[in-house]
């Protein structure tokens, strides 16, 4: 875990001279007990600090751990997914548009008999909307974001990658798919999304303790 460097330096302090109050932590950093509050309840979580009753902060000798890591690494796709909007891709631009804003989406999914064949956000829409073009008669397919260039995940995932995966690709929705055979050819059929709401929802769970 990467700590701070006033967090740094209370670890620092501790290792020198622990076991130490917060009053003397505080003393030495210049500062109050309130402002060191939070960096001490993110030290004790970790595993790098130990709180003792009357006696006060010890280093902790064993692996740090980050207990907010491992609790949303085991919190799956699944777990959090939403139901995504699709449409085929011969629905035109137009009426992919009226998808997007009567279902307060972000980004269209477009599927062919259950599979996964591309992608459509609001600003592909926004781009052709706002050209010459009569999008009354082009189908979203001609703007969409074609497989395999869509980031993807699958309901086993953990919700610490796809959150990876939606700032690293700075995309606003992801599709979770399941692999299914379709006579051929291993084919992503999609299952549902999730969405930078769907993360922003599952911190604000974490944080009502929920």
């Amino acid at each position: 875990m990467r700590y701070t460097p006033r967090q740094e330096q209370i670890i620092s302090i501790v290792k020198e001279v622990g076991p130490i109050t917060s009053e003397k932590i505080a003393s030495r950093l210049g500062l109050t007990r309130a402002a060191l509050r939070p960096d001490l309840a993110i030290l004790t979580m970790s595993g790098a600090l130990e709180a003792r009753p009357r006696v006060g902060y010890i280093y902790s000798r064993e692996k740090a751990k980050n207990l907010l890591y491992d609790y949303i690494t085991n919190i799956k796709v699944k777990n959090i997914m939403s139901k995504p909007v699709t449409v085929n891709e011969e629905t035109t631009v137009y009426d992919a548009i009226i998808h997007l804003f009567l279902n307060d989406v972000g980004t269209l999914f477009i599927e062919n008999k259950g599979v996964l064949v591309g992608a459509a956000s609001r600003k592909d829409l926004l781009k052709i909307a706002i050209g010459s073009t009569d999008i009354h008669k082009v189908p979203v397919g001609i703007v969409m974001t074609r497989m395999p260039n869509i980031v993807c995940v699958e309901a086993e995932d953990t919700a610490y990658l796809v959150a990876q995966r939606i700032i690293e690709h700075e995309v606003d929705s992801i599709p979770v798919i399941e692999r299914v055979f379709d006579g051929t050819k291993e084919a992503p059929k999609i299952i549902g999304k999730v969405s930078k709401t769907n993360i922003t929802k599952l911190f604000v769970t974490l944080g009502q303790n929920k």
